[in-house]
């Protein structure tokens, strides 16, 4: 049993020992900035803090969960914690309706009511992004996140690694930064001697921050502006030229084309659902560089779809929910 099933079915007990069965998988949480810390010049952290965050649950080191922002008329984030939230969030006037953007909880710390969220700083492009680059201690938003009483698996993540696998491999972009992260040092913490390559792309080179990662892990960096790449072009470098992919033995030639995806109307969302422990992918960035990686591997080279997960968690120059 993995580590998330293991704890899904602990929620499961304690939900028939107390009764909880009908609570909902997601809740509002209202959270304010307790602290705000620089890590590179395109990467920061805010640890939240809010009276509930005892009740925040997180189930893998790539949970998701979204945060609510000021509205474009100003007015702060207060959806009624009765209810459908989204159905709420819908019936609000345009004017009044607070943006709502996908992250990733990079830690989360219930008994001292603190969850950590790092936030990729790219000026102020959006309602989002300008609301992290002024933000301050004290300030308040509303936060979806799984509730710890959930009986079930709440879903919201991506990384399922088949049991005793033998070969990870992971290629990401700044947005994804925090979850592989959290991802290596999850590997870290339980060590089972498997292979694990991390190729992670960002824009600068002072972005590259110290991870803790399980021995022998290849770990190498792609900074845009010292090695003048765009967008994307780091991580097709991984995928066609450095990644360790598994030999034509253990591949198999789709005789199907791949599917069309739209990315500028909607992101690209493929997950592994593996049949062995041999080898397991987890890339995740900017959508039109998942997709040439997906081309590529799937189309081109072969590869047995069912061991890689493609996340396209933003699509350059869009802001797609």
């Amino acid at each position: 049993m993995t580590l998330a099933e293991t704890l899904a079915q602990n929620l499961r007990n304690l939900a028939q020992r107390t009764g909880l069965s009908r609570a909902s998988s997601y809740r509002l949480f209202d959270v304010a900035l307790k602290q705000r810390t620089v890590l590179g010049p395109s990467l920061a952290r805010f640890v939240f803090t809010g009276p509930d965050v005892a009740r925040m649950n997180t189930l893998a080191p790539d949970q998701r969960i979204k945060l609510l922002f000021p509205a474009p008329d100003g007015s702060p984030p207060r959806l009624p914690h009765e209810g459908d939230w989204h159905k709420s969030l819908r019936a609000l006037e345009p004017s009044h309706r607070p943006p709502m953007r996908t992250y990733t909880i990079r830690a989360l710390r219930g008994e001292a009511l603190e969850v950590d969220v790092d936030f990729v700083l790219h000026g102020e492009s959006g309602p989002a992004s300008a609301w992290v680059t002024h933000a301050r201690p004290g300030d308040r938003l509303q936060m979806v996140a799984p509730d710890a009483r959930y009986p079930a698996d709440p879903g919201g993540y991506e990384w399922r690694p088949p049991r005793g696998v033998r070969q990870i491999l992971l290629i990401g972009d700044e947005t994804a930064l925090p979850a592989i992260a959290g991802i290596l040092e999850a590997l870290a913490e339980r060590p089972c001697g498997q292979r694990v390559e991390a190729f992670i792309e960002v824009p600068h080179e002072e972005d590259c921050l110290p991870l803790r990662t399980p021995p022998g892990t290849r770990l190498h960096w792609f900074a845009r502006d010292t090695l003048e790449l765009g967008h994307g072009e780091g991580m097709a470098r991984a995928a066609r030229e450095l990644a360790t992919l598994p030999s034509w033995g253990e591949r198999e030639k789709s005789l199907q084309p791949l599917e069309n995806v739209d990315i500028e109307k909607q992101l690209p969302w493929e997950l592994a659902k593996p049949t062995d422990n041999a080898f397991y992918a987890w890339v995740a960035g900017e959508s039109a560089a998942i997709m040439a990686i997906r081309s590529h591997w799937v189309g081109e080279l072969g590869l047995d779809r069912r061991a890689l997960s493609f996340m396209g968690y933003w699509r350059l120059g869009r802001a797609l929910e």
